[in-house]
């Protein structure tokens, strides 16, 4: 069956002719959430007609509930962080009636870019106030673990994320300390191979990207097969811009299943954030997202 089969009707947007109330959740940890910028945000959402009535600090704030929501009589919530904040929020309202607005307070805004294209804040602003917005349920991938919305990471190599936080908290010894647990995780470790359906080379690989898009999930497998490969694919990791790693890509499919060559647990980044899976070996579904966001981009 086709997923979009089973999508409710899309609502689009009249034009405003008065003002919307929205909560606005942010995280100071993200990426662009600066003071600065987030006043600046506010001030955009004013000039087109939003009305923020409850700034939500996250995660020094819980995030909102769907009760919360309803009995304010709220419609829309906007989120301005990152990969994680934004799964942890849209994931947090499935079931809601509501809407979710996500805006790019992170670094690299994949769900963003998705939803609204390369368009800026305030460009996104104005097109939901004049009418040119419509709700979406994209594809995402689902795991035991959770749901991605953005992506998802599995294999040892994922060791990096540690030295891409340890470099966030400009804690060197913590980087140091992981820059070498990660250079022996993707040079030594057992790796990650596709079982079901079988994909890409037998001996398999120490990272491999699920990226999630309508028509399936987009199968990338990234290795580091000599010292420049190996060095290109840990100043990708670092970057947060795994796609700028040396890889193969595999395909799209609308289920696969992964499994460690260690027979240890699978690691995984899920929209960025570290779990780990319960058993060696995995399945990844595409499914549909279970709360209306807004999309600007051209259908």
């Amino acid at each position: 069956m086709n997923l979009r089969e089973l999508l409710p009707p899309e609502k689009h947007y009249n034009d405003m002719d008065q003002t919307r109330t929205i909560w606005l959740v942010t995280n100071s940890a993200s990426g662009s959430n600066d003071d600065g910028t987030v006043e600046l945000l506010q001030r955009c959402c004013g000039n087109a007609g939003f009305m923020v009535a409850r700034h939500i600090h996250f995660p020094d704030e819980d995030l909102p509930k769907i009760a919360d929501l309803r009995s304010a009589g709220i419609e829309t919530v906007a989120v301005f962080a990152g990969d994680g904040t934004t799964n942890a929020l849209i994931t947090r309202l499935y079931g809601w009636e509501g809407n979710v607005l996500v805006l790019p307070g992170g670094t690299m805004n994949i769900l963003y870019n998705r939803l609204h294209g390369y368009a800026e804040t305030e460009e996104v602003l104005e097109k939901i106030a004049s009418g040119k917005a419509r709700t979406v349920r994209p594809g995402i991938v689902r795991c035991s673990r959770g749901d991605a919305l953005a992506g998802l990471l599995v294999g040892p190599a994922t060791a990096w994320n540690d030295v891409r936080e340890a470099m966030r908290q400009n804690d060197l010894k913590a980087m140091m300390e992981g820059t070498a647990e990660a250079l022996e995780q993707s040079l030594s470790a057992p790796t990650v191979i596709c079982t079901d359906p079988p994909m890409g080379k037998r001996e398999g690989y120490p990272l491999i990207m699920l990226t999630p898009w309508d028509d399936g999930i987009a199968v990338a497998a990234y290795h580091s097969e000599t010292v420049d490969e190996y060095v290109a694919q840990g100043v990708a990791l670092l970057k947060h811009n795994f796609r700028e790693g040396p890889h193969d890509d595999l395909g799209k499919v609308g289920r696969l299943r992964l499994r460690d060559l260690s027979g240890e647990p699978l690691h995984l980044l899920l929209d960025g954030e570290p779990v780990s899976a319960t058993d060696k070996e995995a399945e990844f579904l595409l499914v549909l997202c279970e709360v209306d966001l807004l999309a600007t981009i051209p259908e």
